[in-house]
């Protein structure tokens, strides 16, 4: 539900944008505000599901999250809007992150790799159907309803939790409020200053505000250091493997995040497609991801996450960098392999990643690496959409211009892709056969003649 959300959005914003009187760009303020939310909320997500049951969490978080689909749906303004949406976030921060805290308490270490690779692939059924459906939606009948997808699949969804997930209880322990206070205004300051930034330019406010974000940011983390039992546990970075995955990654997670919303502007105003054609194109990428699905575990222990991780970045910037190239003269069937090999890298990198960063990580620590884990992702999503909108108003702006154009676009995609090379500097250093005990990999090349 939250990716097919998430993916049916992007490819209704030009449409949305005109509904409400605004541009595609300023619009990504939607986007920003439900992730901004998650990230916010997301470091509670753990006490609360520890304090009240995965069963009870997980069941009316999905309820909320129905609700708020609804509410974006009839909404008839850009500020109706983002409330919705920040309700979708609040209700999206405990699903994912409970979710795959019950996976992590009831899955052996050695078969991680498998069961991450596995969990993740019904949530590719919603960047498959999602642009597609999403455009389809859009170009025939209204971009209002692509919001109501949500309400039949949130039913399901409350049925199957309540029928089938156990109420799994943790230690109680007090609730960080000063923690949670501080996090929620680092987080909300430092995104909604990169989104002034990507709507208004580069002004003081949008710079101060990044600058006093990044401050509270720094105070919170003194906080989280020294509190007994902070909200947000900070431990696991003393863990290799986490520490790379989270912070190294954290460059190829912003690479990931921006073509989300590039692609389909790309399509619509850059290449002049409709809703639907834009939708079909972001399919093949879907797809690359849900085909190397089936791979990616033999793929892992037959190389080891370190060739992985490094593989699956460097290519999916390349991929990124050839987008700069598209034209209106440029072949469907030179942009479908593209797109589709860019998918597949982006899946591998992610799967690797999820399972990497637990290689060290203890069993009683699993919560708070988890929680520590999904809230930052979430943060370097919020990035990745803010320093693309901010790209393309730099790059009009460079231009002289008040409209989105096809040069805009290269500038901003090859952008993207140079930030996507980052985290090989902290991959390269890996060991071989970092990982092992996860991948099998040091077995598997035992065993060879």
């Amino acid at each position: 539900m939250e990716t097919l959300d998430s993916t049916v959005i992007v490819t209704a914003l030009p449409r949305m944008a005109q509904a409400f009187d605004t541009s595609p760009v300023r619009l990504s303020i939607g986007l920003t505000a439900y992730i901004v939310t998650l990230a916010i909320v997301i470091p509670a997500s753990g006490w609360i599901a520890d304090r009240f049951g995965t069963k009870n969490v997980f069941c009316s978080a999905i309820g909320v999250f129905t609700v708020a689909s609804v509410l974006c749906g009839i909404s008839d303004s850009v500020g109706e809007f983002v409330a919705a949406r920040i309700l979708q976030g609040v209700g999206g921060a405990m699903m994912s992150p409970v979710g795959r805290l019950v996976v992590l308490r009831s899955t052996e270490r050695h078969d991680l790799v498998r069961v991450m690779n596995f969990i993740t692939l019904p949530g590719l059924i919603g960047p498959v159907v999602g642009p597609p459906l999403g455009g389809f939606i859009t170009t025939y009948f209204s971009w209002r309803y692509i919001f109501f997808l949500n309400v039949p699949v949130g039913i399901a969804g409350m049925a199957l939790v309540y029928a089938l997930i156990r109420n799994f209880r943790g230690p109680r322990r007090p609730f960080d409020v000063a923690g949670f206070l501080l996090n929620g205004v680092a987080l909300g300051v430092l995104i909604s200053g990169m989104g002034s930034l990507a709507d208004s330019g580069a002004t003081w406010l949008g710079f101060g505000m990044v600058a006093f974000g990044l401050a509270i940011g720094a105070v919170a983390v003194l906080y989280a250091l020294r509190k007994v039992h902070p909200l947000l546990e900070l431990t696991a970075l003393s863990s290799h493997p986490f520490y790379v995955a989270n912070v190294g990654g954290a460059f190829f997670r912003v690479a990931i995040s921006a073509p989300t919303f590039l692609m389909p502007l790309l399509f619509q105003i850059g290449l002049g497609m409709s809703a639907f054609a834009s939708g079909l194109l972001i399919l093949a990428h879907a797809a690359g991801d849900f085909m190397v699905k089936l791979v990616t575990t033999r793929t892992i222990r037959g190389v080891g996450f370190r060739a992985v991780l490094i593989g699956s970045a460097a290519l999916f910037a390349l991929s990124i960098a050839a987008c700069a190239t598209f034209d209106r003269a440029t072949p469907v069937m030179v942009i479908l392999p593209i797109l589709f090999v860019g998918g597949a890298c982006r899946s591998m990198q992610m799967t690797a990643q999820t399972a990497f960063q637990f290689a060290d990580v203890k069993p009683e620590d699993m919560t708070n690496a988890s929680t520590l884990s999904s809230a930052l992702l979430q943060i370097v999503r919020a990035i990745g959409i803010a320093l693309a909108a901010v790209l393309l108003n730099a790059a009009v702006g460079l231009r002289g211009d008040r409209g989105l154009a096809l040069p805009d676009f290269r500038i901003a995609f090859v952008a993207i892709a140079a930030v996507g090379l980052g985290s090989l500097f902290w991959y390269w250093p890996l060991e071989r056969h970092a990982g092992a005990e996860l991948s099998g990999h040091r077995r598997a090349g035992s065993a060879a003649p």
